[in-house]
């Protein structure tokens, strides 16, 4: 039996689940013929190579009865079977290119880093350079250059964001700390709140989105809310407004789950697509009449903050050898910071204008 499998990393570096590790979970069958763990999962996992595997497993990626085992353990009947995996092909290469990374905090364990809106996470499909793995990867080199470029692929990555989102993500600088935070993200424990700009007044000062989040059924690059849970996988968002401004909305929203562009497909389905988000529908006027000096002020905004206004602001987790709490935040990045205070500023203005009409 296979339950619990995130949705696999695809070729398009923005095309697939939040968490980079998948989890495959498994019982095995009462009548169950003694057989090495390797072979048994690659009959079971697409693209389960032997060699994946084997490093799987002597990393401890691989759980029996929630325990680590070696790569010559038999499975047995009824053994709970745990497989972490990151889904990557395995030509996948990460050369070091030198730039700038914006680093919260790091130890010996792992690094928080506030990525920058308009950087891919990781080489991929049409990505090969110029993403933040690429400039990790230089980055850890300048400081070990006993590491090799053969160890350097997805070296620590357990999540990402959108290319157009900014924010902070955390990267584990060995298997222990990896296979620890990787675990959390699948438990759903870490703590991660973002900020939205979002069309529309919402009727609502708080509220929880619940809708499977999938693939389009003709569109397979964009991804679609199921309230009836029909497709895709189950996710949440939970949300509060923090500011109105008539047009638009400022919320607060924090994930339950981890599903692909999540806050962009759940505030779509809620009727308020995500500010100049060119890819559901919030880089045209959605609100407001649309006479010329309203046409050029959001225009104005569009041209300020050129991406859905989103942006990862906090992240808290446990640390994986400390146990713990850690908790970060960012300020909000200048572009949007910017819009919001033109919004203010045009709202204020408005309101002005209305009372000397009164």
């Amino acid at each position: 039996m296979q339950e619990d499998v995130e949705e696999p990393l695809g070729g398009d570096s923005e095309e697939a689940s939040e968490a980079l590790y998948q989890r495959f979970q498994f019982t095995i069958d009462k009548g169950q013929e003694p057989l090495r763990i390797d072979k048994f999962l690659m009959a079971r996992i697409e693209g389960g190579t032997r060699n994946k595997l084997q490093r799987a497993i002597n990393t401890g990626m691989v759980l029996v009865n929630g325990k680590e085992i070696k790569p010559n353990y038999k499975i047995r009947p009824l053994d709970q079977v745990v497989v972490f995996s990151d889904g990557s092909p395995e030509s996948t290469d990460v050369v070091p290119e030198r730039m700038d990374l914006n680093i919260v905090f790091e130890d010996n364990d792992l690094m928080v880093i506030n990525k920058p809106a308009g950087m891919v996470v990781h080489p991929g499909s049409g990505n090969y350079s110029g993403t933040l793995l690429n400039g990790i990867a230089y980055y850890l080199q300048q400081k070990n250059p006993d590491i090799s470029e053969e160890t350097l692929p997805r070296f620590g990555l357990v999540h990402r964001i959108d290319k157009n989102t900014s924010g902070l993500l955390v990267l584990a600088k060995h298997d222990k700390a990896m296979r620890h935070l990787a675990k959390q993200f699948f438990d759903h424990t870490v703590k991660r709140q973002y900020r939205a700009l979002v069309w529309g007044d919402l009727e609502e000062d708080e509220g929880t989105i619940e809708a499977h989040v999938g693939r389009n059924q003709r569109f397979r690059k964009l991804f679609e809310a199921y309230p009836d849970g029909d497709h895709g996988k189950s996710a949440i968002t939970h949300y509060s407004v923090l500011e109105r401004f008539n047009y638009v909305t400022l919320v607060e929203c924090v994930l339950e789950t981890g599903r692909t562009h999540q806050i962009r497909v759940h505030m779509k389905h809620l009727g308020h697509p995500l500010f100049n988000d060119e890819t559901y529908g919030g880089d045209r006027i959605l609100k407001g009449t649309i006479y010329t000096r309203y046409k050029q002020f959001v225009e104005n905004c569009f041209e300020i903050c050129k991406r859905q206004a989103l942006h990862a602001k906090t992240l808290g987790f446990i640390h994986p050898t400390t146990g713990e709490a850690m908790h970060f935040d960012t300020e909000m990045p200048a572009d949007i910071a910017a819009v919001i205070e033109k919004w203010r500023g045009y709202v204020s203005s408005k309101k002005q204008v209305d009372k000397l009409k009164d």
